[in-house]
């Protein structure tokens, strides 16, 4: 997947191009023009990959080659077999995966959201916001195989209630023990419980909200409460040891939903069921059943009536990693497009050589560098918000199916084969469009975000 090191400056012209060192080629003319003039307007033939790191601050260049290095490594190798293994039992790790999880635990990637000595996270990175440095690993991870990547970051994502918390003892209770217990190689996976089987879009939208009745609840008893009811497409949840489970109180509406820190081995918990899934097949979507399960008070995370708030703001968080996912998939279009092209001849030369091929691999290059931006821009904050956060998510999903059909009309028949990986891409992007609210729903979101600002356009 890596270009192959070979010395640019030398390569021969495309056809319908000049070479690099003719004199009219864009290296050469920058070549012509004073030191000072090539600083401003200087040409180089690095790749674009290359060109977008040289942008980033010195500390996440290191994290982006670092993710890189570990997905071509690590994830690629498992990449296919993966995503073709039988559908198995609710619960059960097949071997590929269990050494995933411990090779990514012992290597920091799922201890990377705190800063070391809390986490894996170097203090020269944390500088930066947790929500940039989650896009640069998972693009590079879903470039690779979206099931590994989320498998892994779906991890994230069940932890997240319990940082914005903002509760250092909280933090240190339940997130501390189990970072250790990764960085032994031991998994200790966390998943977020929101969705109900009557219940998807419902619990991302208020509007949607203020009209459902809940289907977990949570009942009072002597020290803490009782959970019954049903969550169902929990990624990771038939693997997790901790989920934090929201759930409505007794006799009130979505007003008083609140966050539950549940152990997998409370009584009256368990995975029912994972679904065969079309993509991202890897990473189970597990539904859980709560039949009594007994929460104690210690376990309430931000307290009571408080989950609405760490749901929305998690979901702040978690979209534009969302729409990092379409960027690696899209670049992951881009490149197998690229290589067949070079590798596939059609009238006694490659494909590249041709001016519509040219053509659409520029419009794919060009789609997915900007969806790229637009995702570096929007997680370029600590606090992220709601309107910027799913422009993101549901613009670079959509661009990043458009990036993956050019793909497919260009690689024809070859496009279906499972072993050219654009299938798989194919079937891996397209949840990206569903989950964490669809694109509807974060359509919707946007405008709700910004409606003041309609609203007095409107009075004016």
């Amino acid at each position: 997947m890596n270009m192959p090191e070979v010395d640019l400056t030398q390569l021969p012209a495309l056809e319908g191009h000049v070479a690099g060192t003719h004199p009219l080629s864009a290296r050469s003319a920058a070549s012509g023009l004073s030191g000072l003039t090539r600083s401003v307007v200087g040409y180089a033939p690095d790749s674009l990959w290359e060109i977008e790191t040289a942008r980033l601050p010195s500390a996440l260049q290191a994290l982006r080659r670092k993710a890189r290095a570990f997905a071509e490594r690590t994830l690629a190798p498992r990449a296919l077999e993966v995503d073709a293994l039988a559908h198995w039992p609710v619960g059960a790790t097949p071997a590929p995966l269990a050494s995933l999880l411990e090779e990514a635990g012992r290597a920091g990637w799922l201890t990377d959201m705190l800063p070391w000595p809390l986490g894996s996270a170097p203090l020269g990175e944390y500088r930066h916001p947790l929500v940039l440095r989650a896009c640069l690993k998972v693009e590079e991870f879903s470039r690779v195989c979206g099931g590994q990547m989320l498998l892994l970051c779906a991890h994230t994502l069940g932890i997240a209630p319990i940082l914005l918390t903002g509760n250092p003892n909280t933090i240190r209770r339940f997130v501390l023990p189990a970072f250790r217990a990764l960085q032994r190689g031991e998994p200790h996976l966390f998943a977020f419980a929101i969705t109900e089987p009557g219940a998807g879009s419902d619990v991302e939208d208020g509007m949607g909200a203020a009209q459902l009745q809940p289907g977990v609840v949570a009942s009072r008893v002597d020290g803490g409460w009782q959970l019954n009811g049903r969550k169902c497409f929990i990624s990771g949840g038939d693997l997790a040891q901790s989920l934090t489970v929201f759930a409505a109180l007794e006799g009130e509406g979505m007003a008083s939903w609140t966050c539950f820190l549940v152990n997998r081995d409370m009584p009256g918990f368990r995975p029912v069921r994972t679904e065969l899934k079309m993509g991202m097949r890897a990473s189970g979507a597990a539904e859980l059943e709560f039949d009594q399960v007994f929460v104690p008070d210690s376990h309430v995370l931000g307290g009571l009536r408080k989950g609405w708030s760490l749901n929305r703001e998690t979901l702040n968080l978690s979209r534009t990693p969302v729409a990092a996912m379409a960027v690696g998939f899209a670049q992951a279009a881009t490149d197998i497009a690229a290589d067949f092209a070079c590798r596939t001849q059609l009238g006694g030369k490659a494909l590249v050589h041709y001016q519509d091929v040219q053509l659409t691999l520029a419009q794919m290059m060009a789609e997915t560098s900007a969806i790229r931006a637009l995702v570096w821009q929007s997680a370029k904050t600590w606090a992220p918000r709601q309107g910027t956060a799913s422009m993101a998510k549901f613009h670079a999903t959509d661009v990043a199916m458009r990036v993956i059909a050019l793909a497919q009309d260009l690689l024809g028949n070859h496009a279906l084969l499972h072993a050219n990986r654009l299938e798989k891409v194919y079937r891996d992007c397209r949840l990206t469009q569903i989950f964490e609210g669809t694109n509807q729903i974060n359509r919707l979101s946007v405008v709700e975000d910004f409606q003041e600002t309609l609203l007095a356009r409107a009075a004016g």
